[in-house]
């Protein structure tokens, strides 16, 4: 299958409302062409959510730059690009490959808890949680981490000036482009929240009404910030009139991030999570991010069965998947959380052993129940909205990074003066024991509110090695469903042999273990395997996932680029 040639699964794509096939596809998103979002490449290959970032990263490897300079290029254009997504308000998690590494270099840019910050934050005097406090205004937002992360990983690696990499998001912001169809719906679903705020109407209003499709979006005062960042690096964010402009609307809304919190704000280097899958080592992100653990921990309960046999949505390959799925989501509510805070069972969740019972406990002919899945037992352990994009050259340098400031448009306040858009990233703590985050993941104990505690993530950019060469690099936003998003593609393209283009463009499906329900993407799977499935109990829920995999392969010379189809992406490369 992998075979077929790329101009031929392109006309598939582009032609066909929904590929019918040994397993159902997507249609290109509406107004979308198949040439922006599938590329072939032979130096170097960029894809993103964006196709202004796309175009940046591509200049700076025109300029002379390597993977990092267009990383970076990337990270701050699609900051002005998709204010809904991600920002410098917002933080994120990277990887990065070149070759006489021992493994993947991983940077945590993760938002923290301001020193202010209790266990009780979102709680009332009763213990009751305060609706949205965690979602909206002041009190939702941890110490961005972008700028520092963003600037520290192309400081030591990066080859261009941090002012020449920096540039493209100014003149964007600047000059401004038309607001495009995710944007406007992005924009349309929090106008009303938008509009509380004045500096956040100040920009995303014109003349009182939230700007709709093809209106020109505008972000002089993001511009002014990101001058300051060019000029003065990392000083420019944390320190100087930007940081006091952030302390002063913390201060006036009665928020808890003070100018301390900026000064200390430290990106983590972290070892990665390493997994195996027949032959390929998969190196994917360490906590506090759960997503590196959970994907592997889905790949080793699945790779003794040999499911390429029956083939990506068969109804046998949908089960054992899915059940996976729920186990890793039963064991992320109750061990995950900030390994510099709590104790992790890393070895063993990602451990064969522990797979192996996890299968053991999958009935062949019907779905377990959310009661009949419990955490692993373990004896003296030790220690939506994102975005993401993937870039990879021909020598092997590979960049593969997910940011975010969760929700769209974050806690929809702009701190006044800067265009930045406050993150709201304090939702992805526990409220308390039990409670469910903006994605209806349920949280533990591990993952409660503590001063300068980074908050749990799925986000899960992921290298795959083979015979220490890059062969695959991928990765997706969505909240909880970006891990399964990621798994079900590494074993789309791994397992079941499909080219690229097919293993991201395929009907995928979700379980989480709370709520009982398998969530497949609105498409839907073909109808014998959706049948099949309900014979057997499970409770079908048709409705977007909201992945957006921005990922690349190296195969026979060539680089292929995949950017979503349904989304507004694009891959390029030469």
């Amino acid at each position: 299958m992998r075979n077929l040639s790329l101009f031929f699964i392109l006309f598939l794509i582009s032609a066909c409302s929904v590929f019918q096939g040994p397993y159902r596809t997507v249609p290109m998103a509406p107004g979308e062409s198949a040439q922006e979002h599938f590329k072939v490449g032979k130096k170097y290959m960029i894809a993103t959510q964006g196709r202004y970032s796309t175009s940046a990263g591509k200049k700076m490897m025109e300029l002379g730059g390597n993977a990092m300079d267009a990383a970076a290029a990337v990270s701050f254009v699609i900051s002005v690009e998709r204010p809904q997504s991600t920002g410098l308000g917002g933080g994120g998690f990277l990887l990065y490959w070149q070759p006489g590494m021992e493994s993947p270099d991983a940077y945590d840019f993760r938002e923290k808890a301001p020193l202010l910050a209790k266990k009780n934050l979102f709680l009332d005097k009763e213990g009751n949680e305060v609706p949205r406090k965690s979602l909206d205004g002041i009190f939702a937002g941890g110490v961005p981490g972008l700028v520092a992360g963003i600037i520290e990983s192309h400081q030591k690696y990066g080859k261009l000036p941090l002012a020449t990499v920096i540039g493209p998001a100014i003149e964007l912001a600047e000059k401004g482009f038309p607001v495009y169809t995710e944007l406007a719906k992005a924009l349309n679903y929090r106008q009303d929240t938008l509009k509380s705020f004045p500096a956040s109407e100040k920009i995303f209003f014109k003349k009182g009404k939230i700007l709709k499709e093809g209106d020109l979006l505008v972000q002089k005062d993001l511009a002014k910030t990101l001058k300051a960042i060019q000029k003065n690096g990392r000083d420019g964010f944390y320190k100087g009139w930007v940081a006091k402009a952030i302390v002063a609307e913390e201060r006036r809304r009665g928020g808890l991030i003070r100018m301390n919190d900026l000064r200390r704000y430290n990106v983590v280097k972290r070892k990665p999570m390493k997994g195996t899958y027949k032959g390929n080592d998969v190196y994917s992100m360490s906590p506090p991010s759960s997503g590196g653990i959970h994907v592997i921990q889905i790949l080793n309960t699945v790779e003794p069965l040999n499911l390429g046999h029956y083939g990506i949505q068969d109804a046998r390959t949908v089960h054992y998947t899915a059940s996976a799925m729920q186990q890793a989501f039963a064991d992320r509510a109750r061990y995950l959380g900030d390994s510099d805070f709590v104790s992790v069972p890393i070895k063993e969740l990602t451990s064969k052993e522990y797979a192996k019972k996890i299968r053991a406990k999958i009935p062949a002919d019907r779905p377990l129940t959310k009661e009949e899945v419990g955490h692993g037992e373990f004896d003296g352990y030790e220690s939506p909205e994102t975005t993401h994009f993937t870039i990879m050259d021909a020598e092997g340098h590979v960049v593969t990074s997910t940011q975010t400031i969760n929700g769209y448009f974050g806690s929809a306040l702009v701190i006044p003066g800067t265009g930045i858009v406050l993150n709201n990233e304090m939702d992805d703590f526990a409220t308390k024991v039990g409670a469910k985050n903006l994605f209806g993941a349920v949280g533990g104990r591990n993952n409660l509110v503590e001063a300068e505690k980074r908050p749990l993530s799925s986000m899960s950019p992921t290298i795959v090695l083979k015979d220490n060469r890059p062969v695959l690099a991928i990765g997706t936003p969505s909240g909880t469903r970006i891990l399964t998003c990621v798994a079900q593609t590494l074993l789309n393209y791994l397992e079941h042999k499909a080219p690229l283009v097919n293993a991201v463009s395929a009907v995928r499906y979700h379980q989480q273990w709370f709520p009982d329900e398998l969530r497949v993407g609105e498409f839907g799977l073909n109808k014998e395997t959706e049948d099949k499935l309900r014979a057997m109990g499970y409770k079908i829920n048709h409705k977007n996932l909201g992945c957006r995999v921005q990922a690349i392969s190296f195969e026979n010379g060539e680089l292929i680029g995949v950017s979503d189809p349904r989304g507004q992406g694009m891959a390029d490369g030469e």
